[in-house]
């Protein structure tokens, strides 16, 4: 554990992505308590990507075997169609909504799905945790474990971050219907762009 690798991973889960969007999405349209179960979801999702890291199963993904394309396929497919429900449902950032809010195993299973069809995030894994293991030290594998373990934590605890700051700001800004509807478009906007990306990453 060193000074660098904290550094490199905080802003690697501080920076925006699918997981993210994921996660503010959730806390703006349905308050804290859903981001942090959006938060707590998407660190989960992790959790077969950092599996596959350490088996070398990743290695077989890196080539673009059929493994990686149906899995690629499957995230693009996932992420366009939570940018198109989310353009459909106007009521989706309206604070004064009437609709039934979405259950807790909902918003973590969509969290757990959002992080779970990106095969990309196998991929950094393998590339990322090795650089901060001796390649000859016998006990990498533990190792890059504990690296792993500690990304999840600060994933879980940035992302939370990131869901009650939406939650906290969602009335605030809600209030004014042209704020509600650009969101929902944002939010609708950058998902399917997520989706197209992946879709054509090689």
């Amino acid at each position: 554990m060193t000074i660098a690798f904290l550094i490199a991973a905080l802003v690697v889960v501080v920076t925006p992505g699918a997981g993210v969007l994921y996660t503010v999405a959730t806390g703006m349209g349905q308050g804290r308590r859903a981001g942090l179960l959006a938060a707590a979801g998407c660190t989960l999702g992790v959790v077969p990507h950092l599996a596959a890291a350490l088996v070398a199963v990743a290695a077989l993904l890196h080539t673009a075997t059929p493994a990686f394309q149906a899995l690629r396929y499957a995230g693009a497919a996932y992420l366009v169609w939570l940018g198109w429900t989310t353009l459909r449902d106007r009521g989706a950032l309206d604070p004064d909504a009437t609709r039934p809010a979405p259950s807790a195993r909902q918003v973590v299973t969509g969290a757990v799905l959002t992080n779970l069809l990106n095969p990309k995030l196998t991929i950094f894994l393998v590339a990322f945790l090795p650089q901060f293991v001796g390649a000859d030290d016998p006990h990498r594998l533990v190792r890059m474990l504990g690296l792993g373990s500690v990304l999840m934590v600060l994933t879980l605890v940035v992302f939370a971050g990131y869901g009650v700051l939406a939650g906290t700001v969602r009335d605030r800004l809600l209030v004014r219907p042209w704020v509600s509807t650009w969101l929902r478009r944002g939010f609708a906007g950058s998902f399917l762009a997520m989706g197209a990306a992946l879709a054509l990453t090689r």
